[in-house]
């Protein structure tokens, strides 16, 4: 059984967490691994109306019989990680990649008092710094750690075991294609690739173990941080709309735009995404909020839905009416 990557369409913020949490009690994957970059991305997950804020660990967290694995690829901060960890009460299920790069202070006394932070809007987590002591090859491991003794391994030979075995596994990654350093708009980017082919670099498996590639889009664009955003709104308008929303990670507020399909046209060729997750539907149509059958939406928003399908040429499997894990439709089924 291939692996499924689920990756973010846009400049990140697209509601990966509810997809990610979604497919992971629906498939009941062996491995959720996640890839990407570090703990300046968070997803939040909302199961059973409580509401779950991740920087470190997958989101499919909440499926307690899968197992969690962060790859070589992901920096960590292991106050981030612990913290989370005990709140999720998961220690038993996790796995970190002995060559996962380790973010100490300094490097985040670095980030939160460095030029970038002001000129391009970094998240002041460490995060650059790390990953540039990684490229110098001067950065510390999760091997020469300590306290992450008891949960290292190798996660590539782990995953590729497992695929062996033909069990399934769910590949979770962060940030947006557009946020990929090499792909995004340089330089309002994060400090490596995060699209699908960066992923399978992150976690140690070859292209041809990819079954599905899962794009994850929201019904509008949204960035934090400096860099371009086309057709972006005022203030005052994206409040009218009902878009303000905060980052999870930098408490910031981001800055809005109508969907841009030729955004998303580009990041399914560099994704070579398969599928197309939608989420908000139910904020750029209320009526839709808490459905989860096709044949239930508004015809506005079946037009909606269609536009994008036709311009794109990849079917929407998955559409996100609501906050709760629960409010979803999944087109598979039908």
């Amino acid at each position: 059984m291939p692996a499924n990557i689920i990756i973010g369409g846009q400049f990140g913020d697209e509601g990966k967490g509810k997809i990610i949490s979604y497919i992971a009690t629906k498939d009941d994957p062996e491995i959720i691994v996640r890839g990407g970059v570090g703990p300046n991305a968070g997803h939040t997950v909302v199961y059973n109306g409580e509401e779950l804020k991740l920087r470190m660990l997958p989101s499919g967290v909440i499926n307690k019989n899968s197992k969690l694995m962060i790859s070589a690829g992901v920096l960590i901060d292991i106050n981030v990680l612990f913290r989370e960890i005990e709140n999720t009460n998961s220690e038993s299920r996790v796995l970190i990649d002995n060559l996962c790069g380790i973010i100490e202070n300094k490097h985040i006394n670095i980030d939160k008092k460095g030029h970038l932070k002001n000129k391009i809007g970094t998240t002041g987590t460490g995060t650059g710094p790390a990953q540039s002591d990684r490229i110098l090859r001067v950065a510390k491991t999760a091997s020469e750690t300590p306290e992450l003794k008891k949960l290292l391994g190798n996660v590539s030979y782990e995953v590729n075991n497992s695929l062996d075995k033909k069990e399934k596994i769910l590949i979770e990654g962060t940030q947006g294609t557009f946020l990929s350093l090499y792909h995004g708009t340089y330089p309002y980017v994060t400090s490596k690739d995060v699209t699908a082919s960066g992923l399978c670099s992150d976690i140690g498996i070859g292209p041809k173990r990819i079954n599905e590639v899962i794009l994850v889009i929201k019904s509008y664009t949204t960035r934090v941080g400096a860099g371009p955003l086309k057709d972006e709104l005022t203030i005052n308008e994206t409040k009218k709309r009902g878009w303000q929303e905060i980052g999870t990670v930098t408490g910031r507020m981001r800055r809005a735009a109508p969907l841009n399909l030729d955004l998303i046209k580009k990041a399914t060729i560099l994704n070579s995404a398969t599928q197309i997750a939608l989420t908000k539907l139910d904020i750029l149509f209320p009526e839709c909020k808490g459905i989860t059958k096709i044949s239930e939406l508004t015809p506005e928003a079946h037009k909606f839905i269609k536009d994008i399908e036709n311009f794109v040429k990849v079917p929407i499997t998955f559409i996100g009416t609501g906050k709760d894990n629960s409010e979803i439709i999944d087109i598979r089924n039908n």
